[in-house]
C-alpha cells in the first residue's frame, strides 16, 4: 500500500526563490537585483516580491541571524541547509510569519538529509530566539567588520547610526517631471523629491506609465540639482544608466549626451527615457576612452563605485564588497575624472559623484582634480534646502543613510563641483 503523498506547504515556491536569491548573493556574490531578474518568469509577481522581501531581510540582518543560530549548530551545514535555516530565523523573528508556517516551509526547503536538523533548530529558535535577538548588538553584528572599521575612521561615533539605518527597508523615492503633482500618500521632501512608503509598487502609482516621475533616491537626485543645469547648455552625463540624472538634466532644458558603456544598461536607459518622453543622445561607449566632437558646457560624472552608500536599498552590497574593491573602484574613478576634465570647455563646470561612503571614493579625489586643471567650487548650504548638514567643511556634498532618519533616511552620496581653469 502506497503511503499518501504529503503536499508541500503553502508558500514553498516563494521560499525556494528566496533561497536562490540568497545563494546568488552570498555564494556567488551576484547582485541581488540581477538574481531577481534571473528568477523564472512563471513565478507570480507577488511571489517574486515576497521572495525579494525575505532574501533582503536575511541579507540585511545576516550577522544577527548567524548569532541566533550558532548555539544550535555543532558543525557547519551545507549551504542549502544553512540558507533554509536563515530563512526560517528571518521569518520567525523578523517577518512575523506564524511559527508553524515558518518551520514547515524551511523544513520542506532543506535537503532531506537535513530536514530533521532544520526542524529541531527552528523549533528551539521559535521559543528561545526572541530573547536572544533582543540581547544582541544588531548594528555591529549586521555590519561587516571591515566596513564598521572604515566608517568609524571616517565618521566616528556616527558609524552606529549609519549601521542602524541599514536595518530596515528603504522608502520609495520619486523625482517628478516638471509640472507633475504627487500621488496620494507622498511626502514632498525639502529637496523636491517625493517619498512613498517602503514596499510601494511604483508601477501601481497613477502617472507612472505616463512618465510623470521616475524612481530615484532623494540623495541620488542631488548631484544633478547641484550641477544647476540651464536651458540650452550642452551637458554630458557620463556612466548614465539607468537614466535618472539624464532625465533631470533633459527636464531642465539642457541638450544632453548620455554615455553608457554596458549595452544592456544603455538599452535600459533608452527605454526609461522613452517612457518619460524625454530626448537625449545616448552613446554606448567607455567614458574613460570616449572623445566628444566638441567640449561640453557642463558634465555630470556619477562614477561607478562600491555602492556602500546604497546598502539600505541593496543589502547584498555589504556582503559582496571587499576592501580591495574600494581601491580598484577609486582607480577607475580617477581615470574617468581625468577623461571628464578633457571633455570640458574652459570655464565649464563638472560635478563628480559616487554613491559610496568610503572617503577613498569621494574626498580623496579633490587632490587629484587639482592636478587636472579643475578648481574646486564649494557648495553653499543654501543650495540644499532642508539638508545643511550634508555640506562638509570643505564644501562637498556628503549624505549618509542616517540623515533624515525620521523620514526614512537616504542613500550615502559624495559629490564635489569643479570648474575647468586650464
Amino acid at each position: 500500500m502506497k503511503r499518501p503523498v504529503t503536499p508541500p506547504p503553502p508558500g514553498l515556491p516563494t521560499r525556494r526563490a528566496a533561497r536562490d536569491l540568497i545563494a546568488a548573493s552570498l555564494d556567488e556574490r551576484r547582485p541581488l537585483e540581477d538574481a531577481l531578474e534571473a528568477l523564472p518568469r512563471r513565478l507570480d509577481p507577488r511571489d517574486r516580491a515576497a521572495a525579494h522581501r525575505i532574501a533582503a531581510m536575511v541579507l540585511r540582518r545576516l550577522g544577527s541571524i548567524e548569532e541566533v543560530l550558532s548555539p544550535y549548530l555543532r558543525k557547519e551545514p551545507p549551504p542549502p541547509a544553512r540558507h533554509a535555516l536563515r530563512i526560517g530565523v528571518a521569518e520567525l523573528l523578523l517577518l512575523d510569519t506564524p511559527a508553524h508556517a515558518a518551520v514547515a516551509t524551511a523544513v520542506a526547503l532543506a535537503p532531506k538529509a537535513f530536514a530533521g536538523l532544520v526542524n529541531a533548530v527552528l523549533r528551539k529558535v521559535a521559543t528561545e530566539g526572541p530573547a536572544v535577538l533582543e540581547s544582541l548588538d544588531a548594528a555591529r553584528l549586521d555590519t561587516p567588520p571591515w566596513l564598521w572599521a572604515a566608517w568609524h575612521a571616517a565618521y566616528g561615533p556616527a558609524v552606529r547610526s549609519i549601521a542602524e539605518a541599514h536595518r530596515g527597508p528603504a522608502p520609495l523615492d520619486l523625482t517628478p517631471a516638471p509640472g507633475a503633482t504627487p500621488p496620494g500618500g507622498a511626502e514632498v521632501l525639502p529637496t523636491g523629491s517625493w517619498r512613498m512608503a517602503a514596499g510601494t509598487r511604483v508601477t501601481d502609482l497613477p502617472g507612472f506609465a505616463e512618465g510623470r516621475f521616475w524612481v530615484q533616491d532623494a540623495a541620488a537626485a542631488l548631484p544633478a540639482l547641484l550641477l544647476a543645469p540651464r536651458a540650452g547648455e550642452r551637458i554630458a552625463d557620463l556612466c548614465a544608466a539607468p537614466g535618472g540624472k539624464t532625465a533631470q538634466l533633459v527636464a531642465a532644458g539642457a541638450t544632453v549626451t548620455a554615455v553608457e558603456r554596458d549595452p544592456a544598461r544603455a538599452a535600459r536607459l533608452r527605454e526609461n527615457l522613452a517612457r518619460l518622453q524625454l530626448a537625449a543622445e545616448v552613446v554606448q561607449a567607455d567614458a574613460a576612452a570616449w572623445t566628444p566632437a566638441e567640449p561640453f558646457d557642463a558634465i555630470l560624472l556619477d562614477a561607478p563605485c562600491t555602492a556602500t552608500g546604497t546598502i539600505r536599498r541593496h543589502p547584498d552590497v555589504a556582503h559582496a564588497k571587499r576592501p580591495r574593491d574600494v581601491a580598484s573602484a577609486a582607480e577607475a574613478q580617477a581615470r574617468l575624472l581625468a577623461a571628464a576634465a578633457r571633455m570640458l570647455r574652459p570655464g565649464g563646470r563638472l560635478v563628480f559623484a559616487t554613491c559610496s561612503l568610503q572617503p577613498e571614493e569621494g574626498e580623496a579625489h579633490l587632490a587629484r582634480a587639482a592636478g587636472l586643471g579643475l578648481a574646486h567650487e564649494p557648495f553653499a548650504p543654501g543650495e540644499l534646502p532642508g539638508l545643511p548638514e550634508a555640506i562638509t567643511p570643505a564644501g562637498c556634498l556628503r549624505t549618509r543613510p542616517d540623515y533624515w532618519a525620521e523620514r526614512g533616511g537616504m542613500d550615502g552620496f559624495f559629490a564635489a563641483r569643479f570648474r575647468r581653469v586650464a
